[in-house]
């Protein structure tokens, strides 16, 4: 049986990123493939305690090297409970969030240091990687306003840091496609939602069977 294949949905806070990733996994479906939906932080029974205790309580509960450190815990076991056996089922995952949201928003907004957050992937995750990242851009006005729309109130513990923050997290991730353009691409998220997906499938047509 053919190995499946790994593809991960980033973005800042109202790219439409779970809007897409849904419309995604039913466009591949549609080809014929068997796609599981996953998130991060959580993915496993394990990832998903550790979630709770990312996303939850006040901005000082976690200093930014403890952050890390759970965000890469959570991944090491995501990877080995859910997405490695099934992409040797031949199935196709796709995640809301991997490695470069942590790249990102504890690397570069959260002043770690890129390399330093990707060190830390390397010994918990052997640096294990998506065939395909696509990081959907949106205007930050837009984003914002699609975000309110959305939740109604400021959000988790992350979501809801300051517009400084986000636009670092925007850097990091232009910074991503920058050093690695074959895995990392930009995906433009303006417009009508079947056009954005339309964008994502051209992107990982190299990918299809």
């Amino acid at each position: 049986m053919a190995r499946g294949r790994f593809i991960s949905l980033e973005g800042g806070e109202g790219v439409g990123k779970s809007t897409q990733l849904d419309a995604l996994a039913e466009a591949l479906g549609g080809r014929g493939l068997t796609v599981i939906l996953t998130r991060e932080p959580g993915g496993s029974p394990g990832a998903e305690a550790i979630r709770k205790l990312l996303l939850e309580g006040d901005e000082t509960r976690w200093n930014p090297r403890a952050e890390a450190l759970l965000f890469a815990a959570a991944r090491s076991d995501h990877i080995a409970k859910t997405i490695e056996p099934a992409l040797r089922r031949g199935e196709w995952v796709l995640t809301d969030r991997f490695l470069d949201s942590s790249l990102a928003y504890q690397g570069e907004a959260g002043g770690l240091g890129i390399e330093a957050v990707r060190d830390l992937h390397r010994f918990g995750s052997q640096d294990y990687l998506p065939d395909r990242t696509l990081v959907l851009q949106l205007d930050e006005s837009e984003a914002g306003a699609r975000a309110r729309n959305r939740d109604g109130h400021p959000g988790d513990r992350i979501g809801s840091r300051p517009p400084s923050y986000h636009a670092a997290v925007d850097a990091g991730f232009r910074t991503m496609a920058t050093r690695e353009p074959a895995r990392v691409k930009l995906i433009d998220a303006s417009g009508p939602a079947a056009t954005v997906t339309a964008r994502l499938l051209y992107a990982v047509g190299d990918l299809l069977p």
